[in-house]
C-alpha cells in the first residue's frame, strides 16, 4: 500500500463521493475561497481527499474517503452576495486517513494530511458477481418501472444493459457508479466506501440492492392495495347514487300518473267539478306544484334520515369536498339575515330607541365614558338622534303598512264585525282582539318598507389616544347594539375585505363578513380602525375601492362577499372610521365621509382625565386601592408636563402605570416585613407620591423646561408648530448674518413649500427695505449695500421634517429683526402664511398651536385674521382668558404686534415720484 500527502475536503452530510463517480455540491463562501487559493497554487487540476463527516459529529471525519480531482469551482457572481459556490469532484480512487491523522477538522480550511491508497482492485470470485449482477438487474428494473420520466427509464435499462455486458473485473467498478446514482441510506454509503477488498465490496453492494428492491416492492403493493379500495368504494357509491336517480324518476312517473286522473275525469264532464268549478283546471295545476314542492322535502328528509351511522354516504364524509362544502354552509348560516336573524336581541335596541329618555342616557353615556369633547358629543348627539328617528320612522311605515294590508285583505262584513269585537274588547278589557282574515290568492303580495337608518358615516380624525376607539365603543352601549372592531392597519389585499373565492385553498369570507357573524346580528356597530393605513393598490387589488362599496349607503344594501356569494345587507350596520391623518385617505372614500376632528387635551382636560379614568384603572390593574397610592395634583401635573408629550393621553397612562407599580412593590415589601398583620405599621408607608418623588420612580424627565427658557435677542422669532402626531409647540426661527454674496441658506430638514415661504419672506423684506430704514434707496439690495452678506435661517430639531408655509410671518419678522436690530419680546409667538402682496392668509391647526403656546407660557400670539373664528370655536375659554390673540391682515400689522407700536421706523410720508409717458 502506497501513502501521500493530500489536501483533506470534508464532505457535508449527506454527500459522499464515490470513485469512478462525479459530483457537484455548493459550498459556503469560507471553504470555496480555500479551495480557489489551493487551485490558484496549483499547475494542474489540484487532487483533494473528499472526506465524508460523520451524522453523529458534523466535525469528525471518516475513515475512508475518495481521492477526487477538483474539475470545476464557480464562484459567485459577486464579492458582496451572499450566494455560495458551485463545486465538481470527479472521483478517482478510495483513500484511508492514517489513524493518528483522523479525526476533528475545521470545515472552512484545507490542510493536508496523510493518506494511503489500497491495493488495486483484483478479480473477484464468480459466484459473487453472479449475485451481483442478479440484485442489479431486479434493482434496475423496479427502478425503471417505478420511473415517472421517460428519460430516467431509458438511463436505468442502459445501465442495466451495461451490468449484463461487463466482465468480472469491472464489476467493482459498476458497482460505484450504481452507488453514486442511486438513494441510499448515509449509513449504508459509508459502510460501502469502506469496502476496500472487491468481494466484501461486491456483498454490500448485493445486500444494498436487494433492500432497495424490497422496500420498492412493498411500497408498490401498499399503492395498489390503496388503489384498489377506493376504486371499490367509488363504484359502490356510483351505483348507489345511479339507484337513488332511478328511484326518483320512478316516483316522479308515478306522481303524474296519479295526478293527471282527476284531471282527465273534469274535462270530460265527469262529477260537479265540470258543472260548477270553471277554475278546477288551474287549481289542479297548483295543487300538483305544491304537491311536488312536498314529495321534493319528503324525498330530502328520507334521504337525512337514510345516513346511518355507518352508510356509504357518511363515509365519504372524509373527502375535501366535504370539508369545503360544509366550512361554506356553516358560515352560510352563521350571518345574521335580517330575515333569519332573532328578534329578542333587535326588539330590545328598539325598546333602548323608544325610550323617551334615550338622548338624556346617551348624554350621561358619553360624559362618564369621556371627559370635555363638548363639541363631539355634540355632533354624536345629533348622529344618535338622527339614528333613533330613522328607526322609529321605518318601525311606523311597516306597522301602517301591515294595517293597510289587513283591512284590504278582510271582507267588509267580517272586517265590520271585527271592528266590533276589537271596540267591545278594548271597552272591556282593555286589550284588541285577533281578527280573522280572509287571504286573497288573486292579489300579489305587497313588498313591506325597507327597514333601517342610513346615516351619515363618522370619520374620527385626530392623533393617537384621544379616545377615538372608546367613542365609538360609547356609541353602540347607548343605542343597545354588539360592538365590532375591524384594524385596517397594513391591510394590503382586497380579499381580507371581500373575502377569498371557494377556489382558493383554505379560502374563507371577508373581515365584513367575519364582524358580523361574531355580531350576531344585522345592525351592529363596525368601527373600521386605522382607515389611513390601508395598503394602496397592488397586484392584490386595491383594498380602498373595496371599502367604497361599504361605506356607501346607497350601495351597501347588496354588498356581495367573493367567499359568501350571495349579497349581503349592510344597511342597517352603523359603520364608524378613525383615522389619524387624512392624507393617506383616498379621495373617493373620503367623500363617502363626514369627517369629525378630534384635537389634542389641554392639561386641564389631562388632569381630570388622569383623576377619573387612568388612576382608578391602573390601580386595579395593579392590585392597589385608593387607600395605597394618592398622587398629589403638582405631581401629576408635573408627569403631564415633563415625562409626557403628546396629544392624547396614552403616554400619561403609561407613566402613572410606572407610579403604580413602585408603589405596588414598596406596599408588598412592606406588608412581606410585618410579623403579623399589617394595622401597626401602616404608618411607615407612605402612601402619597409627591413631585420631588418623580425623578426616582420615573427617571430623569424627557422634557424640560427649555421652551419656557427663552431669550429675547436680535434675529430670532418663535413660530407655532404641529408635530405629526399632533401635538402643538413653539419652534424658534433663528437668522444670523455670514459674509456671502447675497443669498439665502436655509437648514433644518425643511420641505419645498417652507423654503418658499422663506424666499417670500425675504423678498418682501427687500421690496419694503427702504420703508423699514434698512437702505437709504429703493434700488439699493440690503444684502449687498454697503457689504455683500448672506442671511443663513436654521430651524432646530433638524432631524424633524418641517413643512408648510404657516412660518411665513415668523420668518418675516426673523429678516426684519436681523436687519434692522429690533428684536421681538420672548413672550410672543405668532403664526400665518405671507404671500407676495404683503397679505397674511389663514393656517390649520389652530387649536393645537394655541395649546402648545399656552404650555410654553407665551401671552401674546398673532394669527391670521382668517382665524379668528377658529380660536373662538375650538380654543378652551379657559386659555382664551391667559393668552392676548392679535389677528392681522397685512405683514405691516403683524410687524407692528410683534415688535410693539413704534420700535421700526416706516418712512409712511416720503413722497414716491413716477414718471409716466
Amino acid at each position: 500500500m502506497s501513502t501521500s500527502f493530500l489536501p483533506i475536503f470534508p464532505l457535508p452530510f449527506p454527500f459522499v463521493c464515490f470513485p469512478s463517480a462525479r459530483l457537484t455540491i455548493p459550498l459556503p463562501r469560507a471553504s470555496g475561497d480555500a479551495l480557489l487559493d489551493l487551485i490558484r497554487d496549483s499547475d494542474t487540476q489540484p487532487v483533494v481527499a473528499a472526506i465524508p463527516l460523520l451524522p453523529s459529529n458534523s466535525y469528525t471525519l471518516h475513515e475512508w474517503g475518495t481521492a477526487a480531482r477538483i474539475t470545476r469551482l464557480i464562484r459567485p457572481a459577486s464579492r458582496y452576495s451572499n450566494d455560495s459556490y458551485t463545486l465538481t469532484l470527479q472521483g478517482i480512487s478510495r483513500v484511508r486517513l492514517l489513524e493518528n491523522q483522523s479525526g476533528s477538522v475545521r470545515v472552512d480550511a484545507i490542510v493536508e494530511r496523510k493518506v494511503e491508497y489500497p491495493l488495486p482492485d483484483g478479480v473477484p470470485s464468480d459466484k459473487v458477481v453472479a449475485t451481483f449482477k442478479a440484485s442489479a438487474f431486479k434493482l434496475l428494473d423496479r427502478l425503471a418501472r417505478d420511473a415517472a420520466q421517460q428519460s430516467k427509464r431509458d438511463a436505468y435499462i442502459k445501465i442495466s444493459n451495461m451490468v449484463d455486458e461487463i466482465t468480472d473485473q469491472k464489476a467493482p467498478w459498476m458497482a460505484d457508479v450504481i452507488m453514486s446514482g442511486i438513494n441510499v441510506e448515509y449509513g449504508d454509503k459509508l459502510e460501502y466506501l469502506a469496502a476496500a477488498e472487491v468481494d466484501d465490496r461486491l456483498k454490500r453492494a448485493t445486500t444494498i440492492f436487494v433492500k432497495l428492491t424490497s422496500i420498492s416492492e412493498v411500497s408498490q403493493k401498499i399503492a395498489q392495495s390503496v388503489d384498489e379500495s377506493l376504486s371499490k368504494q367509488q363504484k359502490e357509491f356510483f351505483l348507489r347514487q345511479q339507484l337513488l336517480a332511478i328511484q326518483r324518476e320512478l316516483r316522479n312517473l308515478n306522481r303524474s300518473s296519479s295526478s293527471s286522473g282527476p284531471v282527465v275525469r273534469n274535462s270530460l264532464g265527469d262529477g260537479p267539478a265540470a258543472a260548477g268549478d270553471k277554475t278546477s283546471g288551474s287549481g289542479s295545476e297548483l295543487d300538483d306544484d305544491e304537491q311536488a314542492e312536498m314529495d321534493d322535502m319528503a324525498d330530502i328528509r328520507t334521504r337525512i334520515e337514510a345516513m346511518a351511522k355507518d352508510s356509504e354516504e357518511r363515509k365519504m364524509a372524509g373527502s375535501v369536498e366535504y370539508g369545503v362544502i360544509r366550512n361554506y354552509l356553516e358560515w352560510l348560516t352563521a350571518i345574521p339575515w335580517p330575515s333569519s336573524s332573532t328578534t329578542v336581541q333587535t326588539s330590545a335596541s328598539l325598546g333602548t330607541l323608544r325610550d323617551r329618555a334615550f338622548l338624556a342616557n346617551a348624554r350621561t353615556q358619553l360624559d362618564a365614558d369621556h371627559f370635555g369633547l363638548e363639541k363631539i358629543k355634540k355632533r354624536l348627539i345629533e348622529y344618535l338622534a338622527i339614528v333613533r328617528l330613522k328607526e322609529l320612522n321605518a318601525e311606523k311605515e311597516v306597522r301602517e303598512h301591515t294595517e293597510d294590508s289587513r283591512d284590504a285583505t278582510t271582507p267588509e262584513p267580517q272586517l265590520a264585525v271585527a271592528k266590533a269585537e276589537q271596540s267591545i274588547a278594548g271597552h272591556n278589557s282593555g286589550s284588541s282582539m285577533p281578527t280573522i282574515q280572509v287571504r286573497d290568492e288573486a292579489k300579489p303580495r305587497q313588498q313591506l318598507p325597507k327597514r333601517g337608518a342610513k346615516g351619515p358615516i363618522l370619520l374620527f380624525v385626530g392623533p393617537p389616544g384621544t379616545g377615538k376607539t372608546s367613542l365609538g365603543q360609547s356609541i353602540a352601549r347607548a343605542l343597545n347594539r354588539p360592538f365590532q372592531r375591524i384594524s385596517l392597519g397594513g391591510v394590503r389585499d382586497e380579499a381580507e375585505i371581500r373575502g377569498h373565492r371557494r377556489t382558493y385553498v383554505a379560502s374563507g369570507p371577508g373581515s365584513i363578513a367575519q364582524a358580523l357573524r361574531k355580531a350576531g346580528r344585522p345592525d351592529p356597530v363596525i368601527l373600521l380602525d386605522e382607515i389611513d393605513k390601508v395598503g394602496q393598490s397592488n397586484v392584490h387589488g386595491d383594498p380602498s375601492a373595496a371599502l367604497l362599496e361599504v361605506l356607501d349607503p346607497e350601495q351597501n344594501y347588496n354588498f356581495t362577499d367573493h367567499y359568501i356569494n350571495v349579497p349581503i345587507d349592510l344597511s342597517q350596520v352603523l359603520f364608524i372610521c378613525t383615522s389619524n391623518t387624512l392624507d393617506t385617505i383616498a379621495a373617493p372614500l373620503l367623500d363617502r365621509c363626514e369627517i369629525v376632528q378630534l384635537s389634542g387635551y389641554t392639561y386641564d382636560e389631562k388632569m381630570h382625565i388622569a383623576r377619573k379614568f387612568l388612576l382608578p384603572k391602573q390601580l386595579q390593574a395593579n392590585g392597589l386601592t385608593t387607600d395605597h397610592l394618592t398622587l398629589t395634583d403638582p405631581a401629576l401635573l408635573h408627569i403631564a408636563t415633563h415625562y409626557t408629550r403628546e396629544a392624547g393621553v396614552r403616554s400619561l397612562e403609561r407613566a402613572i402605570g410606572a407610579v403604580a407599580r413602585h408603589k405596588a412593590v414598596d406596599w408588598a415589601e412592606h406588608v412581606d416585613s410585618l410579623d403579623i398583620g399589617g394595622d401597626s405599621a401602616t404608618q411607615e408607608y407612605n402612601r402619597v407620591v409627591e413631585e420631588h418623588e418623580l425623578e426616582k420612580i420615573l427617571g430623569i424627565a424627557r422634557w424640560d423646561e427649555e421652551e419656557r427658557e427663552r431669550e429675547e435677542r436680535r434675529g430670532l422669532v418663535y413660530g407655532l408648530v404641529v408635530s405629526g402626531l399632533g401635538e402643538g409647540g413653539i419652534l424658534p426661527v433663528e437668522t444670523t448674518v455670514v459674509p456671502g454674496s447675497g443669498k439665502l441658506i436655509l437648514t433644518g430638514s425643511l420641505g419645498s413649500v417652507i423654503k418658499e415661504s422663506g424666499e417670500l419672506a425675504l423678498s418682501w423684506v427687500k421690496t419694503h427695505a427702504f420703508d423699514l430704514c434698512i437702505t437709504k434707496s429703493r434700488a439699493q439690495d440690503p444684502l449687498k449695500v454697503p457689504d455683500p452678506i448672506d442671511i443663513h435661517l436654521h430651524l432646530p430639531a433638524g432631524a424633524v421634517k418641517k413643512d408648510g408655509p404657516s412660518a411665513g410671518i415668523a420668518m418675516t419678522c426673523a429678516f426684519v429683526s436681523l436687519l434692522t436690530g429690533a428684536c421681538v419680546p420672548s413672550n410672543v409667538a405668532m403664526t400665518g402664511e405671507v404671500t407676495l402682496r404683503g397679505r397674511v392668509g389663514p393656517v390649520g391647526g389652530i387649536k393645537e398651536k394655541v395649546l402648545g403656546a399656552h404650555r410654553a407660557q407665551i401671552t401674546k400670539v398673532i394669527l391670521p385674521w382668517g382665524n379668528r373664528k377658529d380660536v373662538e370655536h375650538d380654543v378652551p375659554p379657559e386659555v382664551r382668558a391667559e393668552v392676548v390673540f392679535v389677528f392681522v391682515r397685512t405683514v405691516e400689522e403683524a410687524l407692528e404686534a410683534a415688535f410693539g407700536p413704534g420700535a421700526i421706523a416706516w418712512r409712511r410720508n416720503v413722497m414716491v415720484m413716477e414718471s409716466r409717458l
